[in-house]
């Protein structure tokens, strides 16, 4: 039995950062910035920025790090957010999440900006998305987006299966894959729904956002599915995610391994999502893809 087509997100992620290089050394080098708001010292959250501010860099863009106390006041990092929405030098805000506890997530969001909201975070990116009109769209789901055009990965008419309503992935990834030009049927499910394997078993896409180890199996995938792996647990120190990939891959004829798969491609989705910001905001010439 032939095994599916590993869809490589590291070697993916690092092309996309090389042509964002080229399309700016052809603008002259135009000086685009990124601000990374890091309050406290998470060490997760502090791997992810380091991560993404080297891909910045590789891409040609300005990381600009703002690091913050963990007991910083929600008025405090108020004051901060609008400041860099103000700053015409600024071109794309990333608040790193989680916050501790004590800050208040979404009202904070909201002081982004929809142009420079490079996370597609805020409500009126959100809302943008859902009329379908242009607007930032939330990385992760903009990364598996890629993954489809890049592996030529057919969604017209095809089903398609989106385990996870979070509106950080499943709820972003369910319009995307339902857009005109896209013109998937989508099934949203959940923890909570009954018979997922067999939901999921006549889907030509699944794209596992649950965050529940070993979610997906072999008797879970229709042969040939593409299968995109977004949950993420730890498991004895190593990462994990829905799909159980030793399996489903000798089904599947596409997959994410878990890592190297979607994570890149996030990361690579907020450089992109970056230079859509700039061109937004009149900073430079353009037309980045809309997917």
């Amino acid at each position: 039995m032939q095994q599916a087509i590993i869809m490589d997100g590291q070697s993916l992620s690092q092309k996309i950062a090389q042509d964002c290089a080229e399309k700016l050394a052809g603008l002259n080098n135009p000086e685009i910035v990124l601000a990374t708001v890091l309050i406290g010292d998470y060490a997760p959250s502090r791997l992810y920025v380091n991560l993404k501010m080297r891909l910045a860099k590789k891409a040609g863009l300005t990381p600009r790090l703002v690091e913050l106390s963990a007991d910083i006041s929600n008025d405090q990092v108020e004051d901060i957010l609008l400041s860099l929405a103000g700053d015409n030098q600024v071109h794309g805000i990333l608040l790193q999440l989680p916050l501790p506890e004590h800050l208040d997530t979404n009202r904070l969001l909201e002081m982004i900006p929809p142009e420079k909201d490079v996370d597609g975070m805020t409500i009126q990116s959100m809302g943008r998305l859902i009329k379908g009109e242009v607007g930032m769209v939330p990385c992760t789901p903009l990364g598996v987006m890629r993954f489809i055009k890049e592996y030529n990965i057919t969604t017209e008419g095809r089903t398609a299966v989106v385990i996870g309503r979070s509106y950080l992935v499943g709820i972003p990834q369910m319009l995307l894959l339902s857009k005109q030009g896209i013109d998937a049927s989508v099934t949203l499910c959940h923890s909570k729904t009954e018979a997922i394997e067999d939901i999921c078993r006549n889907a030509d896409i699944i794209v596992a956002a649950a965050g529940i180890n070993g979610l997906i199996g072999k008797s879970a995938v229709k042969p040939g599915a593409a299968i995109f792996d977004v949950g993420i647990t730890q498991v004895d120190g190593k990462i994990i995610g829905d799909v159980i990939y030793d399996e489903v891959k000798e089904i599947a004829g596409a997959i994410t391994p878990m890592p190297g798969g979607t994570g890149p491609m996030t990361v690579a989705s907020l450089i992109e999502n970056t230079i859509k910001a700039a061109e937004m905001q009149g900073a430079i010439e353009g037309n980045s893809l809309e997917l």
